[in-house]
Protein backbone atom coordinates (compact mmCIF):
# COMPACT_ATOMS: atom_id res chain seq x y z
CA UNK A 1 0.00 0.00 0.00
CA UNK A 2 2.96 2.38 0.90
CA UNK A 3 4.42 1.58 -2.28
CA UNK A 4 1.56 2.26 -4.74
CA UNK A 5 1.22 5.70 -2.77
CA UNK A 6 4.83 6.63 -3.46
CA UNK A 7 4.41 5.30 -7.23
CA UNK A 8 1.63 7.48 -7.71
CA UNK A 9 3.14 10.54 -5.83
CA UNK A 10 6.50 10.68 -8.03
CA UNK A 11 4.03 10.16 -10.81
CA UNK A 12 2.32 13.14 -10.04
CA UNK A 13 5.47 15.01 -9.07
CA UNK A 14 6.68 14.31 -12.12
CA UNK A 15 3.87 15.29 -14.18
CA UNK A 16 3.81 18.68 -12.48
CA UNK A 17 7.76 19.14 -13.54
CA UNK A 18 6.92 17.82 -16.96
CA UNK A 19 4.30 20.67 -16.93
CA UNK A 20 6.55 23.40 -15.80
CA UNK A 21 9.23 22.38 -18.44
CA UNK A 22 6.30 23.13 -21.42
CA UNK A 23 5.87 26.15 -19.29
CA UNK A 24 9.50 27.10 -19.23
CA UNK A 25 9.99 26.82 -22.67
CA UNK A 26 6.61 28.77 -23.44
CA UNK A 27 7.79 31.80 -21.16
CA UNK A 28 11.39 32.03 -22.95
CA UNK A 29 9.48 32.27 -26.43
CA UNK A 30 7.63 34.66 -25.04
CA UNK A 31 10.03 37.08 -23.32
CA UNK A 32 12.48 36.53 -26.12
CA UNK A 33 9.32 37.71 -28.69
CA UNK A 34 8.97 40.43 -26.35
CA UNK A 35 12.74 41.52 -26.33
CA UNK A 36 12.33 41.78 -30.42
CA UNK A 37 9.15 44.25 -30.16
CA UNK A 38 11.16 46.54 -27.74
CA UNK A 39 14.52 46.22 -30.02
CA UNK A 40 12.46 47.24 -32.65
CA UNK A 41 10.52 49.84 -30.74
CA UNK A 42 13.88 51.23 -29.91
CA UNK A 43 14.61 51.85 -33.26
CA UNK A 44 11.79 53.70 -34.44
CA UNK A 45 11.27 56.48 -31.43
CA UNK A 46 13.59 59.72 -30.64
CA UNK A 47 14.96 60.79 -26.88
CA UNK A 48 15.64 58.47 -24.25
CA UNK A 49 15.34 54.93 -24.29
CA UNK A 50 13.92 54.73 -20.78
CA UNK A 51 10.61 55.89 -20.23
CA UNK A 52 9.62 56.15 -16.56
CA UNK A 53 5.84 56.72 -17.55
CA UNK A 54 5.92 53.96 -19.60
CA UNK A 55 7.67 51.44 -17.41
CA UNK A 56 4.97 52.73 -14.57
CA UNK A 57 2.16 51.97 -16.43
CA UNK A 58 3.70 48.19 -17.21
CA UNK A 59 4.00 47.41 -13.60
CA UNK A 60 0.74 48.82 -12.62
CA UNK A 61 -1.50 46.83 -15.00
CA UNK A 62 0.26 43.67 -14.92
CA UNK A 63 -0.08 43.82 -10.66
CA UNK A 64 -3.52 45.08 -11.28
CA UNK A 65 -4.46 41.79 -13.47
CA UNK A 66 -2.63 39.62 -11.06
CA UNK A 67 -4.20 36.80 -9.93
CA UNK A 68 -1.96 34.91 -7.63
CA UNK A 69 -0.34 32.74 -6.18
CA UNK A 70 2.54 35.49 -6.31
CA UNK A 71 2.02 38.63 -4.23
CA UNK A 72 1.73 41.76 -6.50
CA UNK A 73 5.42 42.52 -5.53
CA UNK A 74 6.84 39.43 -6.71
CA UNK A 75 4.62 39.55 -9.80
CA UNK A 76 6.23 43.29 -9.77
CA UNK A 77 9.74 42.20 -9.47
CA UNK A 78 10.04 39.54 -12.23
CA UNK A 79 8.06 41.63 -14.96
CA UNK A 80 11.01 44.81 -13.54
CA UNK A 81 13.93 42.25 -14.52
CA UNK A 82 12.50 41.56 -17.83
CA UNK A 83 11.99 45.16 -19.01
CA UNK A 84 15.51 45.80 -17.40
CA UNK A 85 16.94 43.19 -19.97
CA UNK A 86 14.97 44.13 -23.00
CA UNK A 87 16.20 48.10 -22.21
CA UNK A 88 19.49 47.01 -21.99
CA UNK A 89 19.67 45.50 -25.52
CA UNK A 90 18.65 49.12 -26.87
CA UNK A 91 20.71 51.10 -23.95
CA UNK A 92 23.22 50.15 -21.19
CA UNK A 93 21.94 52.48 -18.53
CA UNK A 94 24.58 54.29 -15.99
CA UNK A 95 22.74 55.13 -12.95
CA UNK A 96 24.71 57.05 -9.91
CA UNK A 97 24.12 56.53 -6.55
CA UNK A 98 25.13 57.07 -2.81
CA UNK A 99 27.85 54.26 -2.09
CA UNK A 100 29.44 51.90 -1.58
CA UNK A 101 27.95 48.76 -3.14
CA UNK A 102 25.72 47.21 -0.33
CA UNK A 103 24.09 50.70 0.93
CA UNK A 104 20.06 51.42 0.55
CA UNK A 105 20.50 53.58 -2.20
CA UNK A 106 22.34 50.58 -4.04
CA UNK A 107 19.36 48.71 -3.11
CA UNK A 108 17.02 51.59 -4.64
CA UNK A 109 18.84 51.46 -8.24
CA UNK A 110 17.94 47.98 -8.64
CA UNK A 111 14.81 48.13 -7.39
CA UNK A 112 13.81 50.98 -9.44
CA UNK A 113 16.20 49.71 -12.74
CA UNK A 114 16.90 46.08 -12.47
CA UNK A 115 20.06 44.65 -12.80
CA UNK A 116 20.57 45.22 -16.18
CA UNK A 117 22.10 48.79 -15.77
CA UNK A 118 25.43 49.92 -14.60
CA UNK A 119 25.26 50.84 -10.68
CA UNK A 120 27.94 53.79 -10.13
CA UNK A 121 28.79 54.13 -6.40
CA UNK A 122 29.55 57.56 -5.30
CA UNK A 123 31.46 58.94 -2.23
CA UNK A 124 28.92 61.90 -1.45
CA UNK A 125 25.44 63.10 -2.99
CA UNK A 126 27.07 65.79 -4.25
CA UNK A 127 29.25 63.64 -6.51
CA UNK A 128 26.36 62.13 -7.28
CA UNK A 129 24.20 64.88 -8.39
CA UNK A 130 28.00 66.02 -10.80
CA UNK A 131 27.53 62.30 -12.37
CA UNK A 132 24.49 62.84 -13.86
CA UNK A 133 24.82 66.79 -14.46
CA UNK A 134 28.44 65.76 -16.23
CA UNK A 135 26.87 62.93 -18.10
CA UNK A 136 29.19 60.29 -16.60
CA UNK A 137 26.10 58.23 -15.91
CA UNK A 138 22.71 58.69 -17.58
CA UNK A 139 20.56 59.00 -14.52
CA UNK A 140 21.13 59.65 -10.40
CA UNK A 141 19.23 58.26 -7.55
CA UNK A 142 19.46 60.03 -4.46
CA UNK A 143 17.29 59.81 -0.69
CA UNK A 144 15.17 62.44 -0.20
CA UNK A 145 13.43 61.49 3.50
CA UNK A 146 12.88 59.10 5.55
CA UNK A 147 9.86 57.98 7.52
CA UNK A 148 11.54 58.34 10.59
CA UNK A 149 14.23 60.82 10.61
CA UNK A 150 12.70 63.31 7.80
CA UNK A 151 14.18 65.14 5.05
CA UNK A 152 17.78 64.27 3.42
CA UNK A 153 18.83 68.06 3.50
CA UNK A 154 21.54 68.20 1.05
CA UNK A 155 19.72 66.41 -1.26
CA UNK A 156 16.92 68.99 -1.35
CA UNK A 157 19.39 72.15 -1.23
CA UNK A 158 21.24 70.42 -4.19
CA UNK A 159 17.57 70.48 -6.26
CA UNK A 160 17.62 74.22 -6.12
CA UNK A 161 20.81 74.27 -7.99
CA UNK A 162 20.59 71.23 -10.10
CA UNK A 163 19.52 71.39 -14.29
CA UNK A 164 18.68 68.03 -13.67
CA UNK A 165 14.25 67.21 -13.50
CA UNK A 166 12.98 64.14 -10.85
CA UNK A 167 11.74 61.55 -13.55
CA UNK A 168 10.87 58.99 -10.86
CA UNK A 169 10.76 57.88 -7.34
CA UNK A 170 11.17 54.79 -5.39
CA UNK A 171 9.86 53.78 -1.89
CA UNK A 172 11.88 51.35 0.09
CA UNK A 173 11.13 49.79 3.52
CA UNK A 174 14.64 49.89 5.42
CA UNK A 175 15.14 46.84 7.18
CA UNK A 176 17.87 47.16 9.54
CA UNK A 177 20.40 44.02 10.84
CA UNK A 178 23.16 43.97 13.23
CA UNK A 179 26.13 42.04 11.07
CA UNK A 180 29.38 40.89 12.57
CA UNK A 181 32.15 38.10 11.95
CA UNK A 182 31.78 35.42 13.84
CA UNK A 183 31.04 37.67 17.25
CA UNK A 184 27.76 36.12 19.89
CA UNK A 185 25.88 39.19 20.46
CA UNK A 186 26.80 39.70 24.02
CA UNK A 187 30.70 40.12 22.73
CA UNK A 188 29.99 43.34 20.66
CA UNK A 189 31.99 46.63 21.95
CA UNK A 190 31.30 48.72 18.79
CA UNK A 191 28.59 49.18 16.09
CA UNK A 192 29.52 50.89 13.18
CA UNK A 193 26.59 52.46 11.09
CA UNK A 194 25.81 55.51 9.61
CA UNK A 195 24.23 58.21 11.24
CA UNK A 196 20.88 57.87 10.50
CA UNK A 197 20.51 54.15 11.14
CA UNK A 198 21.82 54.51 14.46
CA UNK A 199 19.18 56.98 15.43
CA UNK A 200 16.53 54.46 13.74
CA UNK A 201 17.88 51.53 15.97
CA UNK A 202 18.77 53.80 19.19
CA UNK A 203 15.99 52.07 21.48
CA UNK A 204 17.12 48.52 20.25
CA UNK A 205 20.50 49.60 20.88
CA UNK A 206 20.18 50.84 24.30
CA UNK A 207 18.24 47.57 25.00
CA UNK A 208 20.73 44.61 24.02
CA UNK A 209 23.83 47.04 23.87
CA UNK A 210 23.45 49.33 26.24
CA UNK A 211 27.55 49.97 27.17
CA UNK A 212 28.66 49.09 22.94
CA UNK A 213 30.05 52.56 21.27
CA UNK A 214 27.86 53.77 18.54
CA UNK A 215 30.20 55.51 15.84
CA UNK A 216 28.74 56.69 12.91
CA UNK A 217 30.17 56.71 9.51
CA UNK A 218 29.42 57.67 5.68
CA UNK A 219 27.15 54.59 4.95
CA UNK A 220 26.01 51.30 6.31
CA UNK A 221 28.55 49.45 3.26
CA UNK A 222 31.00 51.26 4.69
CA UNK A 223 30.43 50.17 8.30
CA UNK A 224 29.74 46.15 7.19
CA UNK A 225 33.74 47.00 5.93
CA UNK A 226 35.14 47.71 9.17
CA UNK A 227 33.32 45.60 11.07
CA UNK A 228 33.97 42.70 8.56
CA UNK A 229 38.04 43.59 9.57
CA UNK A 230 37.50 44.25 13.71
CA UNK A 231 37.27 42.13 16.12
CA UNK A 232 34.28 42.68 18.36
CA UNK A 233 32.52 45.50 16.05
CA UNK A 234 29.56 45.23 14.70
CA UNK A 235 27.75 46.87 11.58
CA UNK A 236 23.88 48.25 11.05
CA UNK A 237 23.33 47.86 7.55
CA UNK A 238 21.03 45.63 5.19
CA UNK A 239 21.26 41.77 4.08
CA UNK A 240 23.06 42.98 1.06
CA UNK A 241 26.09 44.44 2.84
CA UNK A 242 25.89 41.26 4.66
CA UNK A 243 26.68 39.02 1.68
CA UNK A 244 29.25 41.51 0.07
CA UNK A 245 31.20 41.62 3.30
CA UNK A 246 30.77 38.15 4.36
CA UNK A 247 29.04 39.04 7.50
CA UNK A 248 26.43 37.10 9.78
CA UNK A 249 23.40 38.35 10.75
CA UNK A 250 23.22 38.68 14.07
CA UNK A 251 20.16 40.00 14.95
CA UNK A 252 17.21 40.82 12.14
CA UNK A 253 14.81 43.59 11.75
CA UNK A 254 16.32 45.91 14.97
CA UNK A 255 14.67 49.18 13.60
CA UNK A 256 12.56 50.64 16.47
CA UNK A 257 9.09 51.92 13.73
CA UNK A 258 8.35 48.02 11.91
CA UNK A 259 7.18 51.03 8.70
CA UNK A 260 10.68 52.66 8.52
CA UNK A 261 10.71 53.37 4.72
CA UNK A 262 13.00 55.96 2.96
CA UNK A 263 12.02 57.54 -0.30
CA UNK A 264 14.41 57.88 -3.01
CA UNK A 265 14.14 60.73 -6.20
CA UNK A 266 15.48 59.57 -10.05
CA UNK A 267 16.86 62.59 -11.52
CA UNK A 268 17.43 62.80 -15.25
CA UNK A 269 18.39 65.58 -17.73
CA UNK A 270 15.10 65.03 -19.85
CA UNK A 271 10.82 65.21 -18.52
CA UNK A 272 8.75 62.04 -17.87
CA UNK A 273 5.46 62.46 -19.74
CA UNK A 274 1.92 62.00 -17.76
CA UNK A 275 1.44 58.07 -16.38
CA UNK A 276 -1.91 58.21 -15.04
CA UNK A 277 -1.20 58.45 -11.50
CA UNK A 278 2.14 60.85 -10.93
CA UNK A 279 3.44 63.16 -8.58
CA UNK A 280 4.76 66.76 -9.02
CA UNK A 281 7.58 68.17 -6.64
CA UNK A 282 8.51 71.95 -6.59
CA UNK A 283 10.15 74.34 -4.31
CA UNK A 284 9.06 78.28 -3.88
CA UNK A 285 9.93 81.46 -1.95
CA UNK A 286 7.20 83.31 0.43
CA UNK A 287 7.52 87.14 0.97
CA UNK A 288 7.98 88.48 4.73
CA UNK A 289 4.56 89.38 5.12
CA UNK A 290 1.21 88.44 6.79
CA UNK A 291 -0.41 85.77 5.10
CA UNK A 292 2.09 84.97 2.18
CA UNK A 293 1.44 81.83 2.67
CA UNK A 294 -1.78 81.24 2.57
CA UNK A 295 -1.58 83.55 -0.51
CA UNK A 296 1.02 80.70 -2.24
CA UNK A 297 -1.19 77.35 -0.79
CA UNK A 298 -4.92 79.17 -2.07
CA UNK A 299 -4.10 78.21 -5.63
CA UNK A 300 -3.83 74.63 -4.75
CA UNK A 301 -7.08 74.58 -2.77
CA UNK A 302 -9.28 76.83 -5.60
CA UNK A 303 -8.36 74.42 -8.49
CA UNK A 304 -8.61 70.79 -6.45
CA UNK A 305 -5.03 69.96 -6.12
CA UNK A 306 -3.56 68.05 -3.15
CA UNK A 307 -0.98 68.77 -1.34
CA UNK A 308 1.11 65.56 -0.22
CA UNK A 309 4.09 67.35 1.35
CA UNK A 310 5.29 71.11 2.60
CA UNK A 311 8.94 70.82 3.60
CA UNK A 312 10.54 74.32 4.56
CA UNK A 313 14.86 74.86 4.76
CA UNK A 314 16.78 77.49 5.39
CA UNK A 315 16.78 79.37 2.21
CA UNK A 316 20.93 80.44 2.64
CA UNK A 317 20.06 84.38 1.25
CA UNK A 318 19.60 85.75 4.64
CA UNK A 319 18.37 85.24 8.88
CA UNK A 320 14.95 83.50 8.76
CA UNK A 321 14.52 83.58 5.35
CA UNK A 322 13.10 80.14 4.09
CA UNK A 323 12.22 77.61 1.18
CA UNK A 324 9.26 75.41 0.82
CA UNK A 325 9.43 72.16 -0.81
CA UNK A 326 6.13 70.94 -1.95
CA UNK A 327 4.70 68.03 -3.25
CA UNK A 328 1.13 67.69 -5.51
CA UNK A 329 -0.99 64.90 -6.68
CA UNK A 330 -0.62 64.98 -10.50
CA UNK A 331 1.25 65.86 -13.06
CA UNK A 332 2.05 69.05 -14.38
CA UNK A 333 0.18 68.91 -17.67
CA UNK A 334 -2.88 67.79 -15.90
CA UNK A 335 -4.97 70.81 -16.49
CA UNK A 336 -5.96 71.49 -12.37
CA UNK A 337 -2.17 71.36 -11.65
CA UNK A 338 -1.08 73.32 -14.42
CA UNK A 339 -3.97 76.18 -13.30
CA UNK A 340 -2.80 76.09 -10.18
CA UNK A 341 1.30 75.91 -11.29
CA UNK A 342 0.11 79.48 -13.85
CA UNK A 343 -1.32 81.37 -10.46
CA UNK A 344 1.37 80.14 -8.51
CA UNK A 345 4.46 82.00 -10.85
CA UNK A 346 2.56 85.36 -9.86
CA UNK A 347 2.61 85.34 -6.39
CA UNK A 348 5.85 83.45 -5.69
CA UNK A 349 8.93 85.27 -5.45
CA UNK A 350 10.85 82.56 -6.19
CA UNK A 351 9.50 78.89 -8.15
CA UNK A 352 11.13 76.20 -9.34
CA UNK A 353 9.26 73.04 -10.94
CA UNK A 354 11.53 70.11 -9.58
CA UNK A 355 9.56 67.72 -12.06
CA UNK A 356 6.53 65.53 -12.84
CA UNK A 357 6.99 61.50 -12.26
CA UNK A 358 5.67 58.33 -11.66
CA UNK A 359 4.18 58.12 -8.12
CA UNK A 360 6.16 54.66 -7.29
CA UNK A 361 5.56 51.26 -7.58
CA UNK A 362 5.75 48.87 -5.05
Amino acid sequence: MADDQERNEGAELQRHRAAIDVLDRELLRLISERARHAQAIGALKNGPAYRPEREAQVLRRVQAENLGPLSDAAVGRVFREVMSACLALEQKLAVAYLGPAGTYSHAAVTRHFGDSVVAEPCGSIDEVFRAAEGGRTDYAVVPVENSTEGAVGRTLDLMCQTPLTIVGEIKLRIVQNLLAKDVALDAVTRVYSHAQSLAQCVQWLARHLPSAARVAVASNAEAARLAAGESGAAAIAGEAAAAIYGLDIVAAHIEDEPNNTTRFWVLGQHAAAPSGKDETSLVMSAQNRPGAMYALLEPFAKHGVSMSRLESRPARTGLWEYLFFVDLDGHCDDPAVAAALAELRQRAPFLKLLGSYPAAVA
